[in-house]
């Protein structure tokens, strides 16, 4: 099922929500700003429904925010130092939007323009399209870029995202949704039980910039092989990393995966053990954003009058590794006229029997 309504607009333009459901009442809203997802309900295990992702129940609110609560984000999602690189021997100069580096695109990225959306034939996925232009945010080459979602009545969300070019660019999209297993605006996330199949990680400095290096997770708060409590070892953070977490930032780090390739493969298991709600993502890409909200307050108000607090939500975004412009054994951002930018995402969500 699809239906459509206004949500405002947005420089004169009508800004649209659409709804697509399932046989099994699993449902997700959508706006055209952002090409984002701004609701999924999903049941519990004793079949209540609730929301599971953050976000605003205005434009107005979207608008203003810079949380990125469920938009696309690119071209390039992730931390660029200094807001700029090298690309065929010329520098390219970026908008610098988080101090003096480069963070989601810059202030006028995906996240910000006003897509047009289309439905597939079956009824299934809102396929979401706009053009970045050359120069836009200073990255060379025009693209055209689409962002997919397909709701299947085996309650799986996949989103797919792609673009093409006329001249070399950088491109790494990213799906920046944060989740609450719980319901959002319910409390911390803190006791979901995660997995994250990635045996190294990428840390970072103070400014939350990539050092180049690529380090085990062994022995460290970064080691979720097995499933443990995301709030399980955020106390011992500060042995590890920089002055980031001197003011309880928690998690905000990528997760080198398992398998790398263009093939889907399991990259985290979710669990969230008083509403029973599980969900499992899949992904085409080396790596993931993980993020536990620390710089949420209760400053932040959620959909339908619910505060949000500190850890309100977490992310999980897919993504070639942070600064991979600036570290020649980063996986490769290029991307090239004739070629076609691709990643897949896939969430299964499902849920512990009760009586």
């Amino acid at each position: 099922m699809i239906a459509e309504e206004d949500f405002g607009s947005f420089q004169g333009k009508k800004v649209r929500r659409i709804t697509i459901a399932n046989k099994n009442g699993l449902s997700a809203k959508l706006i055209t700003f952002g090409a984002r997802l701004t609701e999924l309900w999903t049941p519990a295990g004793d079949g209540t429904m609730d929301d599971i992702v953050l976000g605003f129940d205005t434009l107005a609110e979207y608008v203003a925010t810079n949380t990125y609560f469920g938009a696309t984000c690119g071209r390039y999602g992730n931390r660029i130092a200094r807001a700029r690189f090298m690309l065929d021997g010329t520098e390219h100069q970026l908008d610098r939007n988080e101090g003096n580096n480069h963070l989601h695109g810059g202030k006028a990225g995906f996240d910000r323009k006003l897509w047009s959306a289309d439905y597939d034939p079956k009824g299934q996925a809102v396929i979401f399209s706009a053009t970045s232009e050359d120069g836009e945010m200073g990255f060379p080459g025009r693209c055209d870029l689409r962002t997919t979602y397909t709701l299947s009545d085996d309650d799986r969300l996949e989103i797919v995202m792609e673009a093409t070019t006329d001249r070399l660019t950088l491109m790494n999209m990213v799906h920046h949704s944060y989740f609450n297993l719980a319901g959002q605006g319910s409390g911390n996330i803190l006791d979901h039980e995660i997995r994250l199949a990635a045996p190294f990680y990428t840390p970072v400095d103070a400014e939350l910039l990539a050092t180049g290096e690529i380090l085990s997770v062994s022995g460290t708060p970064f080691d979720f092989r097995k499933a443990k409590k995301i709030g399980a070892d955020l106390g011992a953070l500060s042995r590890v990393g920089a002055g980031v977490f001197e003011e309880g930032g928690g998690y905000d780090h990528n997760w080198c995966l398992d398998g790398a390739g263009t093939e889907l493969r399991t990259c985290a298991e979710v669990h969230e053990p008083k509403s029973g709600r599980r969900m499992t993502l899949q992904t085409t890409e080396p790596g993931v954003q993980f993020y536990t909200g620390g710089y949420l307050s209760e400053r932040v108000m959620g959909k339908r009058g619910r505060a949000l607090c500190k850890y309100a939500g977490f992310t999980l975004e897919t993504q070639k590794f942070p600064g991979t412009p600036g570290f020649a054994h980063f996986p490769d951002c290029v991307l090239r006229p004739g070629g076609t930018y691709r990643q897949r995402m896939v969430f299964q969500f499902s849920k512990d029997k009760r009586a």
